[in-house]
């Protein structure tokens, strides 16, 4: 099946949670927050997608000033489909967005480290976080 990659729209609400359903991805508390979930979509600087046919197969959403750094928030894929370079392909298209100038950086799920690595990306330990209070 031929997938094709979008990066000129945000999917419905609805799509975006069945995608985090079928991932793996997000808690799911926050699956259950819709509001929050369209406002992280809508205020995006980048939003690529993966589709099979009409389904929502994977995503990449990123935050960027497109001139330091792009901040790659979330990169799902449907179970089934991973394992076929959908990530690989929507971190690729991200960076290509965000442009040469800027890094890539991300926030790994400890299940997804490995998957990082091996296409190439360097792990760093000089990160810090403020939790949110909500």
């Amino acid at each position: 099946m031929k997938i094709i990659y979008k990066t000129d729209s945000i999917p419905d609400i609805k799509e975006i949670i069945d995608l985090y359903n079928c991932s793996d991805y997000f808690p799911i508390a926050d699956r259950e927050d819709t509001d929050r979930i369209k406002k992280m979509h809508d205020n995006a600087d980048i939003v690529v997608t993966a589709w099979a046919e009409d389904q929502l197969v994977g995503l990449a959403r990123s935050i960027s000033d497109f001139c330091y750094c792009c901040y790659l928030s979330d990169l799902c894929v449907r179970n089934e489909y991973k394992q076929k370079g959908i990530g690989k392909e929507l971190v690729r298209i991200t960076k290509e967005l965000a442009g040469n100038e800027c890094k890539l950086i991300l926030h790994s799920s400890p299940n997804a480290m490995n998957f990082y690595s091996n296409i190439g990306m360097e792990q760093i330990n000089s990160a810090f976080i403020i939790k949110r209070k909500k």
